[in-house]
Order: C-alpha cells, then sequence, then structure tokens
C-alpha cells in the first residue's frame, strides 16, 4: 500500500525551512513548538529518512529538498484552486519565487515581470544567484522557477532556451594607457580585473580564449552589476561587461572595448516546476517575450 504524506506534516515542515527554527515556525502556524516537533518527526518516521538538519537556521536534507519542493508546489495548485473557484484567500496576491542572475536582474528581467497581466495579481519574490547556481534553488525546492546556464533539467522542471547574453571585455582609456600599452594576450594576465564574486570565472575565460592560462593575481570584487560596471569604468580594472550595459559607456568614450571582435556569448535557460498553474503560464509568456527583444 501506498505510503501516504500528510498535509499538515508536509506544510509544518516547509514552514520550518521558511522561518528557519521550530519556534518561529510555531509562531507562524499558531501551534506550540511541541506540535511542531511532532509533527516533524511523525513525518521523517513516515518517511524512513531524516528530512532536517538542526542547524540554526534549519536546513533540509536531499530528502527533505524532495518534501520541500513538493510542499510549495501543492501550495501553488492550492492558490491556483482557489483563484479558479474566485476565493482568492482574503484577496492576498499569490507569491511566486524566482532565482535569477544578477546581470539579467539589472538589464532585462525587471521589465519581463511588467508584462505580466495585472489580472494575475502575483508577488514576486526573487533570488539573485549566478546563472551556474540558479539551478541548485530549484533542486533544492525554494524557487519555483529560475533563469540558468544550465541546459538540463532539474528533475521535476521544463526548460526552455532563452537566448544568448554577450559580454564584451573592456577597460577605461586612462587604465589601458596605464596596464596595456603591448599586445592585449601578454598585458591583460597582469592588469588588474573586476570579477563579481569568487565564482565568477567569465574573465579567465576570456583569457584561456586568448591562449594565456590562469589568472591576475589583483582581483577586485564587486558583488553587485551595476557597481561592477562603475568600477570598471572609473579605472579599478577590467571586466567583461554585458553588452546592454557596455553600449552606452562605449559611445560616450567612458569604456573601450578591448576585443571587439571576441565577444563571449552566455546562454540563458529559463526552467520551471512543471505544473498547470495559470501564473507561471503567465509568467512563462512574459520571460520569454522579454527575452527574445533583449538577448541574442
Amino acid at each position: 500500500m501506498m505510503t501516504e504524506l500528510p498535509l499538515d506534516q508536509v506544510r509544518t515542515l516547509l514552514a520550518v525551512v521558511d522561518e528557519g527554527t521550530f519556534d518561529a515556525a510555531a509562531a507562524a502556524l499558531h501551534v506550540t513548538p511541541s506540535a511542531v516537533s511532532q509533527r516533524v518527526k511523525a513525518l521523517e518516521q513516515r518517511t524512513g529518512r531524516v528530512l532536517l538538519v538542526r542547524t540554526k537556521p534549519v536546513r533540509p536534507t536531499e530528502s527533505g529538498e524532495v518534501v520541500v519542493r513538493f510542499a510549495r508546489q501543492l501550495a501553488r495548485l492550492e492558490r491556483d484552486a482557489l483563484a479558479e473557484l474566485g476565493m482568492p484567500g482574503e484577496g492576498e496576491a499569490t507569491r511566486v519565487s524566482v532565482a535569477v542572475n544578477a546581470d539579467s536582474l539589472a538589464t532585462w528581467f525587471l521589465k519581463a515581470l511588467t508584462r505580466v497581466p495585472d489580472r494575475e495579481r502575483l508577488c514576486f519574490e526573487l533570488r539573485r544567484e549566478d546563472e551556474t547556481r540558479t539551478a541548485e534553488l530549484l533542486r533544492e525546492g525554494l524557487v519555483m522557477a529560475a533563469v540558468t546556464s544550465s541546459a538540463e533539467a532539474v528533475a521535476g522542471c521544463s526548460v526552455r532556451p532563452l537566448g544568448r547574453m554577450r559580454y564584451l571585455a573592456a577597460a577605461n582609456p586612462e587604465f589601458v594607457e596605464r596596464w596595456l600599452t603591448g599586445a592585449l594576450p601578454d598585458g591583460l594576465p597582469h592588469a588588474p580585473v573586476v570579477t563579481f564574486d569568487r565564482s565568477d570565472d567569465i574573465q579567465d575565460g576570456f583569457l584561456r580564449g586568448l591562449g594565456r592560462a590562469g589568472a591576475s593575481r589583483m582581483r577586485h570584487t564587486v558583488p553587485t552589476s551595476e557597481g561592477f560596471v562603475e568600477a570598471i569604468a572609473l579605472g579599478l580594472g577590467w571586466g567583461m561587461v554585458p553588452e546592454a550595459q557596455v553600449g552606452p559607456l562605449l559611445r560616450s568614450g567612458r569604456l573601450i572595448s578591448l576585443a571587439p571582435d571576441r565577444p563571449v556569448d552566455v546562454p540563458l535557460y529559463w526552467q520551471q516546476w512543471k505544473l498547470d498553474s495559470p501564473a507561471l503560464a503567465a509568467l512563462v509568456d512574459a520571460v520569454t517575450a522579454a527575452s527574445s527583444a533583449a538577448l541574442r
């Protein structure tokens, strides 16, 4: 006989993950901490697996991520059903969580959200993450959709291509005069470079394309898309700048393209849960329309 997952226990596990502690989940659910603990233990006994790592904040185990993802999908379907029945739950907008990389967020993604019809009454919760890691948030059940660089679908998700985001190597004129007077492949590895964070590999990838392995020892980290571009424009270092952001700076002369014939294109994909949800359908229509206009 198939083992059932009691909905009250599933929802309790989700509340613990979202709130971070058993006490906070108890307050959100209007029950006692003891009741929360008993429900989670009962669910772990029923599944035969440890579902939570009891840290502060708590973290779902690999098995717990499966249950959390199921809980979020169940909540999404419940809200959609209530909306179709004309019972939108206290008149609140429905929350849609999306993981998106910083460069998309700074250039085209927010415009996509404005294309979603007002009648959908969606409230967006955006999680900024590198495009190589947004799929992890989907896998963990923390978001229901993501802009990612992975063409391989996460379990339970569909995937579709959005286009390619083009990057150009750029620096300001004074920086070029100081650091890059010789051949680009010789000078660039020794010049200061600006990176987004420690996992940002696009600058090093560009150097490898020039036949130069390794990376500059002088690396500045600026973890915002706008700040990253401004740091390069101010001469802190060179870096790979999204085409949409570098264009105006090239035209004004604040930046120089170091290798116009060597752009780097990063393919982007849209992944989302396989749910027959009007909210997700409206969102994907808006995202694909905006990306077709903004990406290559």
